[in-house]
């Protein structure tokens, strides 16, 4: 069934010349002639985002459901639509519904759910489809024909989403905004920053390259915290030319991107330095990509040359997959609501752990996918993930996901006992990093709490316990940090000649906590250091007792988050300035709590 807009023009006049600043906004790039010298926006550097590794949970004790048919199924209930990029994270989904309209056996009918999954690559349509939908509900039909009940897209990039969508449809009430409702999934590998392997040892040779990619999605989240670990600048505007930063070339979709870097895609553009035109024109050519599968296998199997940089294999909690509604006709439907996110988690358990679920699941991908040259092998070879070699002959990592389920979603939303809400984290984090980078595009997003609706994945959880229990990580402290993903200094105020938290520290405190919440499967190392200002012995002694504060401190936070032995103390007195102790300003420099994440040797 083809998703028909016919009605509500001018919502959608609206959501694509002034509401949407979010996703919607990739598609138009806006073109001033300024003269040279003239100011433009300067180029920056990502703020520093610390991320990594949320462990999917165990589910070897689940039984082994029969396979879903392969006719469609419970056709008699009303038709519930979804539009789902193609994307791994939906491996769980894919089971459930057992083909494009939920079949006969699925565990979506089992639920009573027709759920009609359609491919939809363009996060600018997908909010068209929601803004559709809400207009023929608040017209009064209770379960409208138009648009879409769900799109399912990157949490990590769902501020930007919702910005410029809940915007438009804060016009038809405050009752039809879009709500977060629960995650099919995460990526672990696939989506990724891919340039050339100097770019690898030597992340500076970045410097002047030219990226394609969707901008202010999850992939180019990945390229900006990644720029942001090693001090380097993005260009923001991507119609200039920075030789000093990464510059972008903006793409429709995440194949339309590696397809610019495979067709050598160039341009000539006006150079830009230190914000300001310098009156010089340079020809530059596409050298790096940011995608997902099958984006990167299509950049290895037709072109090569390019290398993972960082991917969410590093950054592993990075990218939750989220389910996305209209909030009214979500709670005047709670029970279908409800048995759609329990057939997911439930297909989620069974591509776990039972032998032939994958497989299974990846035959429905491709049929809803439609992927020229894939089939239930392909989808089943990158959801695991692989290491093969490009056209070049170079190798290079391709793919990589994981399912979640009730367990998983529990955890990821902060409703297991002593969990954080990691979710929440990722929104705010990302959503900084597109407001710190588009300020006049994306000057806010809405807060978590308005977007966010767990009762759902709650009420599922008191009417059918989870099956399994997530996965902790485990943390050795005798396991030293080995690989460094990144390295910061917090300047967290304590009282004078104390190790107790000054009133000024709890902003910075709650950042840090964010921050590491999102990195929640690395090891964490705290850095104590003061300047030379009194005894050296007293300076050492009090590094280390600050040092533990903010130990203890993050602990008493989540203890789910933070195990034992995943941070580590550190104390160094006066011993590594960063500043001269010679001035005030120097000596505050260095009374500092450094922050390392990395893995060990054995992770």
């Amino acid at each position: 069934m083809a998703v028909k807009i016919e009605k509500g023009g001018w919502i959608v006049i609206c959501l694509i010349g002034v509401g949407l600043v979010g996703y919607s906004l990739m598609k138009y790039g806006i073109i001033e002639k300024i003269a040279p010298g003239a100011k433009v926006q300067e180029s920056t550097v990502p703020r520093r985002v610390d991320l990594p590794a949320l462990n999917p949970s165990l589910a070897s004790n689940v039984p082994a459901a029969p396979l879903p048919g392969t006719s469609p199924g419970c056709t008699q209930n009303p038709e519930v639509r979804m539009l789902v990029w193609a994307w791994n994270a939906q491996m769980g989904l894919m089971f459930a519904n057992g083909g494009a309209q939920a079949t006969t056996g699925s565990l979506m009918c089992k639920e009573g759910v027709n759920l009609h999954l359609m491919r939809q690559d363009d996060s600018g349509k997908m909010q068209e489809a929601l803004v559709a939908f809400a207009t023929e509900l608040k017209g009064g039909v209770a379960n409208p024909t138009k648009g879409a009940h769900f799109v399912d897209i990157m949490g990590d990039g769902s501020a930007a989403f919702l910005k410029g969508l809940n915007d438009t449809l804060h016009r038809l009430g405050p009752t039809y905004i879009a709500r977060v409702v629960g995650s099919a999934g995460f990526s672990r590998g696939e989506d990724k920053l891919l340039g050339p392997p100097d770019w690898k040892i030597n992340p500076s040779a970045s410097r002047g390259s030219l990226v394609a990619g969707v901008l202010r999605d999850g992939d180019w989240n990945i390229a900006q915290k990644w720029l942001g670990d090693n001090g380097l600048c993005s260009n923001p505007d991507e119609k200039t030319f920075d030789a000093s930063c990464m510059n972008w070339v903006n793409a429709s979709d995440y194949l339309d991107a590696p397809e610019k870097y495979i067709a050598n895609y160039c341009e000539d553009r006006p150079v830009v330095s230190a914000g300001k035109r310098t009156g010089e024109t340079k020809h530059v050519c596409v050298n790096g990509v940011v995608t997902w599968t099958p984006g990167d296998v299509n950049v290895a199997q037709k072109r090569g040359g390019l290398v993972s940089i960082v991917s969410t294999r590093e950054y592993t909690s990075q990218m939750p997959h989220v389910i996305i509604g209209i909030d009214k006709w979500m709670r005047d439907n709670r029970s279908t609501v409800e048995g759609m996110l329990k057939a997911i988690f439930d297909g989620a358990d069974q591509v776990k752990s039972v032998p032939g679920a994958l497989r299974y699941a990846a035959g429905v991908s491709a049929a809803v996918y439609q992927e020229k040259n894939s089939d239930a092998s392909y989808w089943e070879k990158y959801f695991i993930g692989t290491t093969e070699k490009d056209k070049q002959g170079i190798m290079v990592d391709l793919g990589g996901s994981t399912v979640s389920n009730l367990a998983d979603n529990l955890q990821v939303f902060g409703l297991a006992p002593g969990s954080a809400n990691l979710f929440a984290a990722t929104y705010t984090v990302f959503g900084d990093v597109v407001v710190s980078q588009y300020p006049s595009l994306v000057p806010k997003y809405p807060p978590v709490k308005e977007i966010l609706d767990t009762s759902y994945i709650q009420n599922v959880a008191q009417r059918s316990a989870p099956t399994t229990s997530a996965q902790q990580q485990q943390f050795s402290a005798s396991e030293p940090v080995q690989n460094v993903i990144s390295r910061k200094a917090w300047h967290i105020n304590f009282d004078t000649g104390k190790a107790t938290f000054s009133p000024g520290a709890t902003a910075e405190l709650d950042q840090l906590l964010r921050d590491l919440l999102v990195a929640g499967g690395t090891a964490v190392e705290v850095h104590g250091h003061t300047d030379n200002v009194g005894n050296l012995d007293a300076n050492q002694k009090l590094s280390e007792e600050r040092a533990f504060a903010v130990k203890s401190w993050l602990e008493q936070q989540s203890a789910q988050n933070f195990p034992t032995g995943r941070v580590r103390v550190f104390a160094h007195g006066p011993t590594n300035p960063v500043a001269s102790n010679s001035t005030p300003e120097g000596r505050a420099q260095n009374r500092r709590v450094e922050i390392v994440l990395g893995t060990t040797a054995t992770r």
